[in-house]
Formats: structure tokens, C-alpha cells, sequence
């Protein structure tokens, strides 16, 4: 399995310490995984519609600010 190094803001660092009983790493996993598939399942619908590169976008931003709200960021 590869590494990723990945930057967090110092606030933030020292809340994640508060809980070293979470697997942090598998967190992440996790939320990068279920953002990859909500991308594909949205290139697969834009791939099959008539959806213009503008509609795609809008899609893309909808989708991005979902996850952002589902995992707290």
C-alpha cells in the first residue's frame, strides 16, 4: 500500500491526538474512497447524457460540497 503525507492545521493536528483510538489513517481512506466513487458514478452519468461541460461542473460542486458537509469539512 503507498503513503500519502497529508497537511492538517495545527488546531486541528492536536483534536485528532485527543482520540488516538480512532484509526485516523482508515478515516481517511475511507472519505477519499467514497469521494473517488462519487466522482466515477458522476463521469458515468455525464459520459451517457447530454449533460454540457457547465452542467458537469455544477454536478461536480454539488457533489464536492456534499461531502464536505457529510465529513465535517
Amino acid at each position: 500500500m503507498a503513503n500519502i503525507t497529508l497537511t492538517v492545521p495545527e488546531d486541528l493536528r492536536e483534536e485528532l491526538k485527543k482520540h488516538e483510538e480512532v484509526n485516523w489513517s482508515g478515516v481517511i481512506r475511507k472519505a477519499l474512497h467514497d469521494h473517488l466513487r462519487k466522482i466515477q458514478i458522476a463521469e458515468a452519468i455525464a459520459s451517457k447524457s447530454k449533460l454540457t461541460q457547465k452542467d458537469i461542473e455544477e454536478l461536480s460542486r454539488k457533489v464536492n460540497k456534499s461531502i464536505a458537509k457529510n465529513h465535517g469539512l
